[in-house]
């Protein structure tokens, strides 16, 4: 799987989040699946509520290429 350009968290960023769970790794990981569930989720309702005309013909990706 090739992964182009993929932005990579900050070290801070990595700390910062396990910091918030207390030092928890799987309740940190834990958070973040249930972030990106959400976001696909809301990703699912907008592309529902946007015209293809608005959009030009764009949609959404669900997977990183």
């Amino acid at each position: 799987m090739n992964r182009q350009s993929s932005p990579k968290p900050l070290a801070g960023d990595v700390a910062e989040v396990v910091a918030y769970h207390g030092g928890d790794m799987e309740a940190a990981i834990g958070t973040l699946l249930g972030d990106i569930r959400h976001l696909r989720q809301q990703l699912v309702l907008a592309e529902g509520a946007m015209s293809r005309g608005m959009t030009r013909g764009w949609r959404p990706s669900y997977d990183r290429d």
